[in-house]
């Protein structure tokens, strides 16, 4: 199918263009006319944007689950859900993410998952995030205790049997036994490998970003905090220029200014957003299951009885909102939403609006609400 997307403000890679069209065949972007907007007559089916922002679809490396389904589940039916759910706020490419769990059942989840890729009602699947289960119980955040382990070459032998090249990062605490030996081995598999639930002096930090780790999962949660005399992971991912980091921005996990801190820092380039989002997603409030443990959702923040904050409710468009209105540029926000974890994941077609790039593709209102999402070519 061919369409031309007309009147649309398109983000470009560093600017905003306020009136283009879109030209799109075979699932490929064909072109964006900037100056001269006069259309055709021809085989395009034209679709008018009424005037709101185009911007390219959004890929979530971090999301465990949503419309009450968790990708643990090791169901279908799970990850479809998610599928779905991603698709219909603005996320067009995801990656599965697990949490800490038995061996079996983390198996499960990726076998479910092999069964989904190519079929997905929705969002592509990028590929999968192991979070845990190499992970410091000093800093498990909501990850469950008894689940947790040291580095185990072996085990992680038997899942990539069953994973393949499925798996494109894995969140590890370096300063476990055996966590040096676990960042080689992932490596050499040329997998993201980055670092959370973790209790790294900034000395251990740096050891393990020069021998591959190159990510942060969930900045500033789940680790060492900075202090002057203990800087810690992060300002060692903060010196060190091929280290990016995640950001969930939903107004509880970071706060604006150090949202604003890491942009100035690392740059869009250096910075994605992400949901962790857990099953509540698109549901809110209620109580429910995550990772062996009950989660209440009150007022859209997910916690454990204890108070500990339990992954996130937000959307992808929301998270682009609320950066927006932290005061970052709407372009940096939209690399740091598509073009930055589409560089990180190695999708060389996906992230920007350019000509031959996927037409993955998504429409947002004034009020950065998803008016439509568009994968290969097809509005959903």
């Amino acid at each position: 199918m061919s369409y031309i997307l007309q009147n649309v403000q398109v983000a470009l890679q560093n600017r905003i263009v306020p009136a283009a069209n879109v030209w799109i065949s075979e699932g490929k972007i064909i072109k964006i006319d900037t100056e001269d907007l006069s259309i055709p007559e021809g085989q395009h089916e034209r679709i008018d944007g009424g005037g709101h922002l185009l911007v390219p679809g959004m890929i979530d490396v971090h999301i465990h689950g949503a419309n009450g389904f968790d990708m643990m589940d090791g169901t279908e039916k799970s990850i479809q859900e998610v599928s779905s759910a991603c698709a219909s706020s603005g996320c067009t490419s995801f990656l599965a993410t697990s949490v800490s769990s038995t061996l079996e059942d983390l198996l499960e989840m990726i076998r479910s998952v092999k069964r989904v890729i190519g079929h997905e009602v929705g969002a592509k699947i990028a590929g999968i995030h192991l979070e845990g289960p190499y992970l410091n119980p000093k800093r498990k955040g909501m990850q469950n205790e008894k689940y947790l382990r040291h580095p185990n070459l072996e085990e992680m032998n038997l899942i990539f049997e069953e994973a393949g090249s499925l798996i494109k990062m894995v969140t590890i605490a370096p300063e476990l036994p055996g966590g040096m030996e676990l960042i080689s081995f992932l490596k050499e598999k040329g997998v993201v490998i980055a670092i959370a639930h973790s209790d790294a002096t900034y000395e251990e930090a740096k050891q393990a970003f020069a021998s591959g780790a190159s990510h942060v999962t969930h900045c500033f949660n789940g680790m060492r905090p900075i202090h002057h005399r203990d800087p810690g992971v992060i300002v060692a991912a903060f010196e060190e220029k091929h280290v990016s980091l995640q950001a969930i921005v939903d107004n509880v996990h970071l706060h604006p200014a150090i949202i604003r801190l890491m942009h100035t820092l690392k740059g869009p380039e250096g910075m994605v957003l992400i949901t962790d989002a857990l099953q509540a997603m698109g549901l809110g409030d209620g109580d429910y299951m995550f990772g062996g443990h009950h989660v209440t959702v009150s007022e859209g923040v997910a916690r454990l009885k204890d108070g500990t904050l339990a992954s996130s409710t937000v959307t992808m468009n929301e998270a682009l909102r609320y950066t927006v209105e932290t005061g970052i540029p709407l372009v940096d926000a939209v690399k740091m939403a598509s073009t930055t974890p589409a560089n990180i994941l190695g999708l060389q077609q996906k992230g920007t609006i350019t000509s031959g790039f996927d037409a993955d593709l998504v429409l947002l209102d004034d009020k950065f609400k998803v008016c439509w999402t568009m994968v290969d070519g097809q509005i959903l």
